[in-house]
């Protein structure tokens, strides 16, 4: 589940290995840029951890945001 923290939507996701990790990253990349939205986001070895928020709209959660999320979770 999403957290909504500090102007931020978080959440972390864990996979198998860095392989597994790394070709989610790409995933959400490719949906990032389609959106025109791209992720704070770090990487771990197996974990994934992002902070959204929207830049132009003073670094606060949007719609944008909840937008990419969603898209987040479906690649998951």
């Amino acid at each position: 589940m999403w957290k909504e923290e500090n102007n931020t939507l978080k959440k972390t996701f864990e996979f198998k290995d860095f392989k597994e990790a790394f070709g989610f990253m790409t995933k959400v990349a490719i949906v990032a840029e389609k959106l025109n939205h791209h992720p704070n986001w770090s990487n771990v070895y197996n974990k994934v951890s992002f902070e959204l928020n929207t830049h132009d709209a003073g670094d606060k959660v949007t719609e944008k945001d909840h937008q990419l999320a969603k898209e987040i979770d479906k690649l998951a």
